[in-house]
């Protein structure tokens, strides 16, 4: 996944260089007329000032803080690399209204703002040397360094940068669709030795999809590569798969936990979740959370919503036990734009925004 920037160089350090990339929060969303008013007041509200300009200045005030921050969070709003229904692009808009509304988001967790995304592209890797040359000069005029044009490239660079200043920090993200879940993953694992533990109702664990490298249906594959695999990855929910599960845990070494298990006995699988999560040999673990691992009773605004899910209160005790045994986090394919039912959006969003803030507050104890 990895492309090839100038991590130091005499035109920028790495704040000018986060500065450049990233947008303040709430603008990772390219929008000219439709949706502009209502995206300029949820930042003047995320950073409490009234103007444009005081949010570029608090926006890159709060980049300044990263050396000393105990955990960051990055909005990831892509969904080009959804499946069936998409949407995923709006979850970190709606999910930043809900934990703004909520309130309880600890003053440890510092908000560095959003990958700003070209909506047709997902990866660097994906585009021909025109097409990054064409993209960089719109994003970036007048710089002259190669720097990353598409969502996955951004943010992998962005986290490589965050990292750089600070090796200990705690990664989350607000997604978007599961394949922005990997650049962080990756640059994580480059650094410690990870677990990850991912509610999903499907295994994300194909190499390639129709020839794909990057996308919702590949992220897990190449996360449990980059963490060594020895069952440290750590699926739960699964209940949509083409393949049975003897399948998946022999060929990724991977360890699972169907839905129809978990669903059988509740306590006896949440003690061996736990169990298994704290026996690996793992600096911690990284809790990525889609949200369609649970039932589509309490999350059905999601790009593939499935039924025999899981309870949010089972995994909010799973989060609550693992504790501070995570070491980041993420909640990911909320869509709005998905309404199945008249209060589907309301539902699948709030429950989002309190799966991240307790993911949060346990990696915080």
């Amino acid at each position: 996944m990895r492309q090839t920037y100038l991590l130091d160089s005499p035109e920028m350090n790495p704040l000018d260089e986060l500065a450049t990339i990233l947008k303040p929060a709430g603008a990772g969303l390219y929008l000219v007329s439709t949706g502009k008013a209502e995206q300029l007041k949820l930042q003047a509200q995320l950073y409490g000032v009234s103007s444009d300009g005081e949010v570029q200045q608090q926006f890159k005030a709060r980049l300044e803080k990263i050396a000393t921050a105990k955990a960051v969070m990055l909005g990831i709003p892509s969904d080009v690399g959804a499946g069936f229904r998409r949407g995923a692009n709006l979850g970190p808009q709606a999910l930043r209204v809900a934990l703004l509304q909520r309130g309880r988001l600890p003053a440890d967790l510092l908000d560095l703002g959003d990958v700003f995304v070209v909506p047709q592209l997902l990866h660097d890797e994906m585009l021909s040397a025109e097409q990054l040359a064409k993209t960089r000069a719109a994003l970036y005029p007048g710089i002259t360094e190669p720097l990353p044009v598409s969502p996955l490239s951004i943010a992998e660079r962005a986290w490589e940068l965050v990292f750089g200043l600070n090796p200990n920090v705690k990664p989350f993200v607000l997604g978007g669709d599961h394949s922005t879940a990997l650049p962080g993953v990756m640059q994580l694992a480059k650094r410690k030795r990870i677990g990850i533990v991912q509610p999903d109702a499907h295994t994300d664990l194909l190499e390639h999809r129709l020839g794909i490298k990057y996308c919702f249906a590949t992220w897990s594959w190449h996360a449990n590569e980059a963490i060594g695999r020895k069952q440290r990855l750590v699926q739960l929910g699964i209940r949509a798969s083409g393949k049975a599960k003897e399948h998946w845990e022999r060929t990724c070494d991977v360890r699972q936990f169907w839905a129809a298990e978990v669903l059988q006995d509740p306590k006896a699988a949440l003690d061996e979740v736990v169990a298994h999560v704290k026996s690996l040999k793992v600096d911690g673990v990284y809790f990525s959370n889609d949200v369609d691992g649970t039932d589509e009773k309490w999350a059905d605004a999601t790009g593939t919503p499935e039924p025999n899910g899981l309870d949010p209160e089972w995994l909010l005790e799973l989060i609550g036990r693992l504790g501070s045994h995570i070491i980041g986090g993420d909640v990911m394919e909320v869509a709005p734009t998905i309404t199945p039912k008249p209060d589907s959006v309301e539902r699948t969003v709030a429950l989002g925004a309190s799966y991240f803030e307790a993911t949060v507050m346990a990696a915080l104890r």
